[in-house]
C-alpha cells in the first residue's frame, strides 16, 4: 500500500527554497491535534528566513507559522472540520514566564516555521491548546490572526487608552497591526514611514489621515510635544534610538521590532520625561481573541490587508522576487487546501 504523501514548503539554505513530498501525519501525540493547513501567510521572518538573516534558525525549514487549518479528526475536545487559528508558539508552560502567564515570551520557547518545522504543508500536528476556534472567519482572515496579534499585543502592552496621541513608526505589516489596532482603543493615530509607497498604501487602504515621511515632522505636528505612545515597527537601530525624542512627558515607548544592535538613549531626557520603556513579543490568546473580535465585527478589512493569494507552487517560483521588493506588501496568503 502507497503511504500517503504531502507537499511542505522548504527552505534548504539561504536563498534555496523548493516544495517536497513528504509523509502525511497519520497521527499526532498525545494532547496534539492533527490539521489540515487551509492558507499560510507570509511575514518578514520567512522573508529573512530566506535571506540568511535569522540569527536563531538552523537550515533546512519548513517556514510557515501563520496558519489556518481544519481539525482532522474527532478529539481533544475538537469536531472534524472544525476551522482553527494556529498560535505557533509552542510553550514549555512550566518556566517562570509561563507560570505567571506569558507563554509569549516562554524561556524555552518554540516557534513553528522557526524553531522547528512549520506549517507551509498540507498537514501539521499541534497542541491542542494552540488551537482558537475560527468560528465566523474565513481560512483567509483566520491565517491573518496571528500577525494582526502581534500589534495587538503592543497595543495592550503599552496601555494605549482613548483619546491618546499615537505614532507608529514603520508602516509595514506589524506596523499597521499597531496602528490598526490603537485606532480601535480610540487613539488618534499618525504613522511615520521613509517610503512615501508605504505611507501612500496605508492611507489609501486604512484611512489613515495623519501621516509623516520625517521625525522632524512627527514632532513638529505636536508643536514640539511629542507623543503619548510611541511604537517602532522599523526593524531599524537608528530608527529606535531616534524615536526616544517623539514620546511626550508622562509618555510610553512601545518596541514591536527586534535588532541586533545595542539601543542607547540618554537618560538624563528619558528621566525627566518619566518614559515607559516596553518591550512587545508575540502575542496572548486575550490578543488573538481581539484580532478574531474585529474581523467578525468587521473592523478589519482583511481584502486591504492581503497583497496577493497564491498556490504553493506559485508562491514558490515568486518568492525570491517578493523578498526582493516588498515596498508594499502587506500580506501574501498561501492556498493550500484544494
Amino acid at each position: 500500500m502507497t503511504e500517503p504523501t504531502m507537499k511542505v514548503g522548504v527552505i534548504n539554505a539561504p536563498g534555496t527554497f523548493d516544495v517536497q513530498t513528504r509523509p502525511l501525519p497519520q497521527t499526532a501525540p498525545d494532547g496534539w491535534v492533527l490539521i489540515d493547513i487551509c492558507a499560510a501567510g507570509i511575514c518578514g521572518t520567512d522573508y529573512h528566513i530566506l535571506e540568511g538573516k535569522h540569527p536563531f534558525l538552523n537550515y533546512p525549514r519548513v517556514i510557515g507559522h501563520e496558519l489556518s487549518g481544519r481539525v482532522v479528526q474527532d478529539g481533544n475536545g475538537w469536531t472534524k472540520g472544525d476551522l482553527v487559528v494556529v498560535n505557533p508558539y509552542l510553550s514549555c508552560g512550566t518556566c517562570r514566564a509561563c507560570k505567571r502567564g506569558k507563554p509569549n515570551c516562554c524561556y524555552n520557547i518554540q516557534v513553528l516555521g522557526v524553531h522547528c518545522d512549520g506549517g507551509l504543508a498540507t498537514r501539521l500536528a499541534v497542541p491542542s491548546a494552540n488551537l482558537y476556534a475560527a468560528d465566523g472567519l474565513s481560512p483567509q482572515q483566520a491565517a491573518m490572526v496571528e500577525f494582526l496579534a502581534i500589534g495587538a499585543h503592543a497595543v495592550r502592552r503599552s496601555d494605549t487608552r482613548a483619546g491618546d496621541r499615537v505614532l507608529v513608526t514603520g508602516a509595514g505589516p506589524i506596523g499597521i497591526g499597531a496602528a490598526l489596532f490603537a485606532r480601535l482603543a480610540g487613539a488618534d493615530v499618525a504613522l511615520l514611514d521613509l517610503s512615501p509607497d508605504r505611507l501612500r498604501m496605508a492611507q489609501d487602504r486604512f484611512g489613515f489621515d495623519t501621516a509623516f515621511a520625517s521625525l522632524d515632522a512627527a514632532i513638529a505636528a505636536t508643536q514640539g510635544e511629542g507623543y503619548d505612545v510611541v511604537f517602532d515597527a522599523t526593524g531599524h537601530g537608528g530608527a529606535i534610538e531616534s524615536g526616544f525624542a517623539a514620546v511626550a512627558h508622562g509618555g510610553s515607548y512601545t518596541l514591536v521590532s527586534v535588532v541586533k544592535n545595542d539601543i542607547t538613549f540618554h537618560d538624563p531626557d528619558f528621566h525627566k520625561k518619566e518614559m515607559r520603556l516596553i518591550g512587545s513579543r508575540n502575542a496572548l490568546r486575550d490578543d488573538f481573541d481581539w484580532v478574531m473580535a474585529a474581523f467578525r465585527r468587521g473592523d478589519i478589512d482583511a481584502d486591504a490587508l492581503c497583497s496577493d493569494q497564491l498556490s504553493l507552487d506559485a508562491f514558490a517560483a515568486k518568492f525570491s522576487n517578493l523578498a526582493a521588493d516588498r515596498s508594499t506588501l502587506i500580506k501574501v496568503i498561501v492556498q493550500m487546501e484544494g
